[in-house]
């Protein structure tokens, strides 16, 4: 396990990008001096960048340690193309992008005692619930056509006049009398205590 405050040694604490590559070279030829040389020279390093990339604070110390994991493992590709910072940064970078992806997909747990309650609680308020959507469908099967289609346009997509009169293919002033005539006709329907049968 890496703790967080490695002890630095005298000649490793201004490493310079070449000196880590040749490091890093020399550990992935089985170098033990090479690897603990390497870990301590850029453990600094992907502690900050992980604490800058992740929202979490808590996560950093594991996040740098499965940088370095991930790096000792796969230590055998890494051939000096960039340097060993670059490279380990790199792995840094995708070992946080990993954790989010992770969490994404991981449920949240609840210290709620009853879920269900909740889950209820969590619901949005103030929407139709199933039996208001089956009562407005009904309604609406009432208006003709070509009203339902305005009101539905404007009225529940919330799509401006112009755009209605667009997809609708008529003036914009045709879309505003259809839709005056099918509220109209809704409150009418409303206010006598039901929806007659469609016609």
């Amino acid at each position: 396990m890496i703790t967080p405050t490695l002890p630095a040694s005298p000649d490793v604490t201004e490493s310079s990008d070449e000196s880590l590559t040749n490091w890093a070279l020399a550990a992935r030829h089985g170098d033990p001096a090479a690897v603990d040389r390497l870990v301590r020279a850029l453990h600094r390093d992907v502690l900050r960048y992980v604490s800058h990339l992740c929202a979490d604070p808590q996560a950093v110390d594991d996040l740098a340690q499965d940088t370095f994991l991930r790096a000792l493992g796969s230590l055998h590709r890494f051939e000096g193309r960039s340097s060993a910072r670059t490279w380990l940064l790199s792995i840094a970078r995708r070992a946080v992008i990993d954790s989010y992806r992770r969490a994404a997909v991981r449920p949240r747990l609840s210290d709620v005692q009853d879920w269900q309650l909740a889950v209820e609680l969590a619901q949005p308020r103030g929407l139709p619930g199933f039996d208001d959507g089956v009562a407005l469908l009904d309604l609406l099967a009432v208006l003709p056509d070509e009203r339902r289609e305005a009101f539905l346009l404007t009225q529940l997509l919330g799509l401006p006049y112009e755009e209605a009169a667009e997809l609708s293919n008529c003036p914009v002033g045709t879309v505003r009398s259809r839709v005056s005539r099918a509220r109209a006709t809704l409150l009418d329907l409303l206010a006598d205590g039901g929806a007659p049968d469609p016609l």
